[in-house]
């Protein structure tokens, strides 16, 4: 039998458990392609961004990931075109050929067409953010400690987190406790009555996946932590150092931080026909991209038709790429041996967000939930098994237990990208 040549376009959660588990079946070669060399664990960005874990904690590069699979390749390059007719996808680096093609590219933060959010606003969605949001938070407690301006220091001081869904709740916990602590400590030129955090959503509801009770009991977490919560307040424009609302209200901060929305990466190539909402693109039960044999789309980027438990397409969450990705390994192995495909059934395995040290909230299957230090504790359980390789889950292990123990990190640099002249 000819060696199936597997194409994976991103190494993320369903890309990375995708490579993993079919360079078992030594019937492919597998290449991975992404525009990093490293896979990360998103759900952690924001305690990079607080300082509190270092970018390597929840980074680990593909090749020494990939050293000893001798049927697995990682291409570095950012993906530029499919060509369907010839079974070939073009990057920056090249052309490659494939006899299967798996888009596992993920999503993209979504500014709903507001140019000015998009030129001013700090996303939080890869590393490269995480540390210019550090850089930025840090850099305005600088500027504050060392003027006089009080309207000016204000505006350093005032954080405005728009998007309250697990990322917004997160680091506007994070950054609340920080305030009340840490900062208070490095910072004793400033006021603690100058800090002001927002968190705020177009949603009359925090946390909007979760269930009523986690919704109800984060915003009192929130609230307690002396954050603004501000629902039904859709943002309208970022510019000249104010957050304009759809209903008029205005904030003056020199830092938003936007959780607000993600849409599907663009796919050059793809016929429209088989997008949906949100770009998503349509898959059958096997993540078949629809009307193709031999293309997939796994994880954010795709809306599963004919799946009745879902029929808005499943949420977009880490455990839905990780179970599709090893589904599709599984079945990529059943077709060359010409048996049936087994359908993808996602396995709810819950929901967690954390608030703030001992405080966080978590749903799980059969209706349980549970919230303060249970649900503390079983959110770092979960979080630390999810890193790709042991290293990283020690590191973040200790780097936890430190910030635990003495309520601090020492992880609060400003390091500039640009290299010294």
């Amino acid at each position: 039998m000819a060696t199936k040549k597997v194409v994976i376009i991103g190494g993320g959660f369903a890309g990375i458990n995708l490579a993993q588990k079919l360079s078992k079946d030594k019937n492919f070669h597998i290449t991975l392609v992404d525009k990093n060399n490293y896979n990360f664990f998103p759900p952690l960005l924001y305690q990079v961004a607080t300082g509190f874990l270092e970018a390597s904690n929840i980074s680990y590069p593909f090749r020494k990931f990939f050293q000893g699979k001798e049927n697995l390749r990682f291409s570095l390059g950012e993906f530029r075109q499919v060509f369907l007719a010839q079974n070939k996808v073009l990057t920056d680096a090249g052309e490659i050929d494939y006899d299967y093609l798996v888009f596992a590219t993920g999503t993209e933060t979504n500014y709903f067409g507001m140019e000015n959010v998009k030129k001013n606003a700090v996303p939080m969605k890869t590393v490269k953010d995480a540390l210019a949001l550090r850089n930025t938070i840090l850099a305005n407690k600088e500027k504050a400690a060392r003027i006089n301006d009080l309207a000016e220091r204000r505006k350093l001081l005032s954080i405005v987190v728009a998007g309250a869904g697990p990322t917004g709740v997160e680091v506007s916990g994070m950054l609340a406790e920080m305030h009340k602590g840490i900062f208070k400590k490095d910072y004793p030129e400033l006021g603690s009555d100058e800090v002001e955090i927002y968190l705020v959503d177009a949603l009359p509801v925090v946390l909007n996946p979760m269930s009523k009770k986690s919704q109800e009991e984060t915003l009192a977490e929130l609230k307690g932590l002396g954050i603004k919560v501000l629902l039904d307040h859709a943002v309208k424009d970022y510019e000249n150092d104010v957050v304009t609302f759809a209903n008029g209200k205005t904030i003056e901060t020199k830092t938003l931080i936007w959780t607000s929305g993600v849409t599907a990466v663009e796919l050059p190539g793809l016929p429209k026909e088989v997008l949906g909402r949100g770009k998503r693109v349509l898959v059958d039960r096997y993540n078949r991209v629809k009307g193709f044999e031999n293309v997939f789309a796994l994880g954010d980027i795709c809306m599963m038709e004919g799946d009745d438990d879902f029929p808005n397409g499943h949420p977009q969450l880490a455990q839905v790429a990780i179970q599709q990705g090893k589904n599709l390994a599984k079945n990529l192995s059943l077709m060359l041996s010409g048996k049936p495909l087994t359908k993808f059934s996602y396995i709810d395995k819950g929901t967690m967000a954390i608030i703030g040290v001992n405080k966080a909230v978590a749903d799980l299957p059969r209706g349980l939930h549970f919230k303060g230090f249970i649900a503390y504790f079983l959110w770092m359980v979960v979080h630390l098994f999810s890193l790709i390789r042991y290293r990283n889950q020690v590191k973040t292990f200790y780097n936890w237990m430190v910030a635990f123990v003495t309520r601090d990190q020492s992880l609060r640099f400003i390091l500039d990208s640009k290299p010294d002249k």
